[in-house]
């Protein structure tokens, strides 16, 4: 199907498609690295990037030339998760951009890296004059097909994974702070009272560098080596290597849910862990496998009793609606009434909204910024509705 596409747009100069309403994403839109002429390395982008000193004549007359792009958006499929809503913010920003009208676009979604790579071959092999591509690589197998891209002169975008071989060629990588979940969270944690040496117990997500980084920013934010929004640490509150030694880190969850509950019923079957007070997840499926645990049978009544007697309180990290509606106060009540708080930090599918505006921008000869960091958020039973959730 997908290449009768191509062959249709080749032929018409134009392909529509049909495009589900999503979710509302002003936060997500709002991007953090606003264009600062830092960017735009690499072959592709040297080509197109306005020359420093461009008269508005000249930056007009590039907008102009990029009239009529069709811009190729790649993703995984729109099935569930974090990664299927990544589709879903790209279909809701596509429609946008169609109906803006100076550029198309379409989705494809692709259920694995070797589908990906032929997708990613069929567009370049089709020969088309301008086009460009926005593509959140399925994995890192994908590097060789991204490259042909470079090597086609066809700017792209990277969201999400970004591929070191690949990273200096594009106009923009768009990711979120991993290391700054990690800050987010222990910032959030000494503000509600989180001394030096307190007992922490850290739900970790996989074995990948995406969990490495989140372990790190926490860490650094504590030793005072790293900033949250602008601020480190308070020299008095600072953990020394001694008093790091009572993090405790769960080892893998693989992201699950039903994992994470298990570790955490056989956790409380040592009655003494009842007194942790600080449980940092790295992501929102792992917060709410601890809120299954305590709200199922697996856990001593008494020992729930004295866990929920400190207060504790419980990081995620995403924004996965369901934990958003314990937020909102919506469901878990009891035991979210129970807590010191339960809070979420911002790493949001509709990132892949701010990645397409990138390329939209790139295109009518602005300036972006190629290594996008979109800075995270603490989300509270205070702010939730301000945010997207998936």
């Amino acid at each position: 199907m997908r290449k009768t596409g191509l062959r249709r747009l080749a032929a018409m100069g134009l392909v529509t498609m049909a495009v589900l309403s999503g979710c509302s994403s002003e936060k997500a839109s709002d991007s953090s690295g606003a264009a600062n002429g830092t960017g735009n390395e690499g072959p592709a982008a040297e080509a197109a990037a306005p020359a420093q000193g461009q008269n508005t004549q000249g930056a007009q007359a590039e907008a102009e030339s990029n009239a009529g792009k069709h811009i190729y958006v790649l993703t995984a499929p729109e099935d569930h998760g974090w990664t299927g809503s990544v589709a879903t913010f790209a279909k809701e920003k596509i429609e946008e951009v169609n109906k803006e009208g100076t550029y198309s676009a379409e989705l494809i979604t692709s259920a694995s890296a070797s589908e990906q790579i032929v997708n990613l071959e069929d567009i370049i092999a089709a020969g088309e004059k301008d086009i460009a591509v926005v593509i959140q690589p399925i994995d890192d197998t994908v590097q060789s097909a991204i490259q042909q891209l470079a090597d086609a002169q066809i700017p792209f975008v990277a969201f999400d994974r970004i591929i070191d071989g690949v990273e200096a060629s594009a106009v923009a990588n768009v990711k979120g702070d991993n290391e700054g979940i990690g800050a987010a969270a222990a910032a959030y944690f000494v503000s509600q009272g989180l001394k030096p040496g307190e007992a922490v117990y850290v739900y970790e997500g996989d074995t990948s560098s995406v969990t490495s980084l989140r372990d790190g920013g926490f860490v650094s934010y504590l030793k005072g080596e790293l900033s949250y929004e602008g601020n480190t640490i308070a020299e008095e509150a600072k953990w020394t290597d001694e008093d790091l030694a009572s993090i405790t880190y769960s080892g893998a969850m693989n992201w699950s849910r039903s994992d994470t509950k298990t570790s955490f019923e056989s956790l409380m079957g040592d009655s003494s862990n009842a007194a942790i007070k600080w449980f940092y997840a790295e992501d929102d499926e792992l917060a709410m496998g601890i809120l299954e645990a305590l709200q199922g049978g697996g856990i001593d009544d008494n020992t729930k009793e004295t866990f929920f007697g400190n207060e504790p309180h419980i990081t995620g990290c995403g924004g996965l609606e369901e934990l958003y509606a314990v937020m909102r106060g919506e469901s878990y009540t009891d035991i979210a009434g129970k807590c010191g708080s339960i809070v979420s930090v911002t790493y949001s599918p509709a990132m892949i909204q701010t990645a397409i505006q990138d390329m939209v921008d790139y295109l009518n000869g602005s300036q972006v910024e190629q290594d996008h960091v979109i800075a995270c958020e603490v989300v509270t039973k205070e702010n939730v509705s301000e945010y997207p959730s998936f």
